[in-house]
C-alpha cells in the first residue's frame, strides 16, 4: 500500500503515516530509485492490532486505578 493508503485507512494524515514509519512503528519498504515507500497489508494490520491491545492494556490500567480509591 501508498503511504496515502494507508493514510486514508487510518484516517489520518500523511505526515503522521511517514512518523510512524520512521519511528519504526509501522514497518515499510523503500522501492525504486525515486523511493516510493509501501507497507504490506499484513503489516498494517498487525500495527492496528498492537495499538487495539495498547488502548485495551490502559483501560484496564486505568480500570485498574479507579478501584483502588
Amino acid at each position: 500500500m501508498r503511504l496515502e493508503d494507508v493514510a486514508d485507512e487510518l484516517n489520518v494524515n500523511l505526515p503522521q503515516v511517514r512518523s510512524l514509519v520512521r519511528s519504526g512503528d509501522l514497518p515499510a519498504i523503500k522501492i525504486g530509485g525515486r523511493g516510493v515507500w509501501r507497507v504490506e497489508r499484513s503489516e498494517l494490520e498487525a500495527y492496528i492490532q498492537r495499538q487495539y491491545t495498547v488502548a485495551r492494556e490502559s483501560i484496564e490500567a486505568g480500570a485498574a486505578e479507579g478501584d483502588e480509591e
